[in-house]
């Protein structure tokens, strides 16, 4: 599994109904790419869940790297890049991945948690840590699916939940909403940890 996200930030004065037509349009279309585990479209406006930003900022869950790069060098990102400019694209290897109680729901929330590793901290404690954190996490009330991934050139480890409705408020990180959910590959993602 490839976690992967790009986060397109945008105007304070910019219409946001103009990325939730992009979404309500465009979004469908990625309901049956292959290898693609999940897509959240997910969304921050400035002044809602304490966003200091309009944001478009979809995540992706991938089950194999050939799907991912064909996203990437094929229409679908190009479209982004010509309406957008190119963004960094983050990405991270998965590490771990759990369905909530509420995994057969549509999720309208998301929330993401980037954790950095310190230079002093053994890797592979931060990582079972973090692994308890995700199993713990996917037995809330609430949660759609929680993933868990690594990037180990900065050592920063990403905690990426999705919500049924919002987020519980003690829950860290910056929040989204979800607009749609592409997830034609979700089952072939492997359960549990993933090392």
């Amino acid at each position: 599994m490839l976690a992967m996200q790009y986060r397109i930030t945008l105007p304070a004065d910019y219409d946001m109904k103009i990325i939730r037509h992009r979404v309500e349009t465009k979004g469908p279309l990625l309901d049956d790419f292959s290898g693609l585990g999940l897509k959240a479209y997910g969304i921050r406006e400035r002044g809602v869940d304490g966003s200091p930003v309009h944001q478009y900022a979809p995540f992706y869950l991938w089950t194999v790297p050939e799907a991912m790069n064909r996203f990437l060098w094929g229409p679908g990102f190009q479209g982004i890049v010509r309406d957008f400019g190119r963004p960094p694209v983050e990405h991270w290897q998965g590490l771990g991945f759990e369905r909530g109680p509420a995994a057969g729901a549509m999720p309208r929330a998301a929330t993401r948690h980037a954790e950095p590793v310190p230079a002093a901290t053994d890797p592979a404690s931060a990582v079972e840590g973090a692994l308890a954190r995700l199993a713990e996490r996917a037995r809330k009330d609430g949660v759609h699916t929680t993933a868990l991934g690594i990037d180990p050139r900065g050592w920063e480890l990403i905690h990426f939940t999705l919500w049924e409705e919002s987020a519980p408020p003690s829950e860290p990180g910056d929040r989204y909403q979800v607009l749609h959910l592409s997830a034609p590959d979700l089952d072939a993602l492997p359960r549990g940890r993933h090392w």
